[in-house]
C-alpha cells in the first residue's frame, strides 16, 4: 500500500473518535495489553513521563518534550490529535515518523490486529510505542488520549505523572462533575511515582490526595511552589516569565493559558532532576523559547499573519474558552484604541458544551459561522442559531475555508482574525493554507 492508502486503511478500518465520537470509544485495556504483548512490551525499552489533564496536556507534553531534547537526549512525543498529517501524532527528537514505517506496520502486524478491532487510538499507541522501541529513545513524553485510568497508555510505568487540571469535557465517558473526572484522570497516578498536579479546585483536590496516598505516590501542587513570580506579555510574540529558580524565561507559545502550564511544567522539571534527569537551566530555557520549532507544536494561539492579524487557537471546551476568551478582550482593547475589529472564525462539534462557551463569547466582534470536515461537526445553521440566544451576530459558511475567506475580505490591516472552537476548525484552516501554500510554490 501507498501511504496515502495506509492512512486511509487506518481511518476506515479502526473507529476514529475525531469523526465517529463515541462509536469510536473501547472501555477498557484488553486490546491494549493483547497489542503489547503482541509487539514485545516496547514501552518498557525506555523512560516515560505520563501527562493527563482536560486542558493544557499538549503544551505541557510539547515543553517538556523540548527541554528534555534541549538536554541531549533522544525524544519520543506522542500526542493527539494531529491536526494535519496523522505522522504529527508520533515524533521523535521533533521529526514526525517516516511515511515508509506507517506503511510497514500496518502490512506488518494486521492479521494479529484485524480481529481484535482495535480503535484508531488503540492502534496508533501501540505504533508509537513500537516505534519509541525502535529508534531507540531515552525518554518518551505520553500524553493521554481521553481520561486516564482506562486510556491505552495507561500500561506504562511513567518516571513522573502529570495532570494539568481538570474541567468538564467527555461526560459522557468520564462523568458529570469535577470529583468524577479528576476519579478518572487520578488513573494514571502509579505506585511510589511522583505526580505533578496543575491546578486543583475543592472538589478535585481530596480525589487526587486520596489516590496519592492510596498508591504511596509523593504528590506535588505546581500552585503551591510559587515558581512563577511574574509575566509580561511579549509585544510580538510569547510571554516572559520571571521564576524563582531558574531566572529569566522566555515561552514562545503566548496563550494567557501557558502562564498555568509553566508553572505546571517547572513543578515537573524539578520532579525530573530529583528522578536524575540532568537538565540545566540553559536546557529549561532553550525548551521554552523552542518549543514548536524543536517538537513541530501548532495551533497553541498561533499567529499566521499580520495586518490583519490572523490568530487560531485549538481550545474547544469551556475551560480552555476561559482563558481564550479574556485574551480575545485584551486583544479587542488594543483593537479599539488603533479603530480595529474583531473578528471571529468559529465552529464547534456536537458533543461539547456548546451554549456554555457561546455564553462568554465577546459581542463586540463580527462572526463568521463554519463546520469543520468531521462527522461530529455542529452543521453551521444551528452554531449561528445558538449564537444569535447570546447576542453574536454575523453570517454562516458550510467550511472553514469558506468562512476564513470571508473574514479575510471583510478584515482591515489593523484588524484581528481569531479562528477556533474546536482543533478540527483550525486542522481544515492550516490544511487549507498549507495547500495554497504549495500551489503558490508550484506555480512559481
Amino acid at each position: 500500500m501507498t501511504y496515502q492508502k495506509t492512512i486511509d486503511y487506518l481511518f476506515t478500518s479502526a473507529p476514529l473518535f475525531q469523526n465517529v465520537g463515541g462509536d469510536a470509544y473501547k472501555e477498557g485495556l484488553y486490546n491494549t495489553y493483547k497489542l503489547d504483548e503482541h509487539l514485545g512490551h516496547p514501552h518498557q525499552k525506555y523512560k516515560t513521563i505520563h501527562v493527563a489533564g482536560t486542558n493544557g496536556k499538549g503544551s505541557c507534553s510539547h515543553t517538556l518534550a523540548a527541554i528534555l531534547q534541549a538536554s541531549g537526549l533522544k525524544v519520543g512525543l506522542f500526542t493527539s490529535p494531529h491536526l494535519v498529517d496523522f505522522r504529527e501524532r508520533i515524533r521523535v527528537n521533533g521529526k514526525m515518523v517516516d511515511e515508509q514505517y506507517v506503511i510497514d506496520f500496518v502490512e506488518h502486524h494486521r492479521r494479529f490486529f484485524e480481529p481484535l478491532h482495535p480503535s484508531f487510538f488503540e492502534l496508533t499507541t501501540a505504533m508509537a510505542f513500537r516505534y519509541f522501541a525502535d529508534q531507540e529513545v531515552d525518554v518518551a513524553v505520553v500524553e493521554v488520549g481521553l481520561g486516564g485510568r482506562l486510556d491505552c497508555t495507561n500500561i506504562i510505568m511513567p518516571e513522573v505523572c502529570v495532570i494539568t487540571n481538570i474541567s468538564f469535557d467527555h461526560v459522557a465517558y468520564l462523568g458529570n462533575t469535577l470529583a468524577k473526572i479528576a476519579s478518572e484522570k487520578a488513573g494514571i497516578i502509579k505506585e511510589g511515582v511522583p505526580v505533578v498536579i496543575g491546578e486543583v479546585v475543592d472538589e478535585t483536590r481530596p480525589v487526587f490526595e486520596q489516590k496519592a496516598k492510596e498508591m504511596n505516590a509523593p504528590i506535588f501542587f505546581a500552585e503551591e511552589e510559587n515558581e512563577v513570580l511574574e509575566y509580561r506579555l511579549n509585544e510580538e510574540e510569547g510571554i516572559t516569565y520571571q521564576t524563582i529558580n531558574y531566572g529569566l524565561l522566555q515561552g514562545e507559545l503566548g496563550g494567557f493559558c501557558q502562564v498555568k502550564n509553566t508553572a505546571t511544567i517547572l513543578c515537573a522539571v524539578s520532579r525530573l532532576r530529583e528522578r536524575g534527569f540532568v537538565l540545566t537551566d540553559e536546557h529549561i530555557r532553550q525548551g521554552f523559547a523552542h518549543v514548536c520549532e524543536m517538537t513541530g507544536l501548532m495551533g497553541r494561539w498561533q499567529t499566521l499573519q499580520e495586518n490583519p492579524r490572523v490568530v487560531c487557537d485549538t481550545g474547544h471546551n469551556i475551560g480552555g474558552f476561559e482563558w481564550i476568551v479574556r485574551q480575545l478582550e485584551c486583544v479587542s482593547l488594543k483593537i479599539n484604541n488603533v479603530q480595529g475589529r474583531l473578528h471571529i472564525v468559529f465552529g464547534m462539534v456536537n458533543d461539547k458544551d456548546i451554549s456554555g462557551v457561546l455564553s462568554i463569547m465577546p459581542q463586540e466582534a463580527t462572526y463568521y459561522f463554519c463546520q469543520a470536515s468531521v462527522k461530529r461537526a455542529m452543521p453551521h445553521e444551528e452554531i449561528a442559531q445558538m449564537a444569535s440566544v447570546y447576542g453574536l451576530g454575523g453570517e454562516s459558511y458550510p467550511t472553514v475555508q469558506e468562512a476564513y475567506e470571508a473574514a479575510l475580505r471583510d478584515a482591515q490591516e489593523r484588524d484581528c482574525i481569531y479562528v477556533g472552537g474546536s482543533s478540527f476548525v483550525v486542522a481544515d484552516l492550516l490544511t487549507y493554507l498549507q495547500q495554497k501554500e504549495k500551489e503558490s510554490v508550484k506555480k512559481i
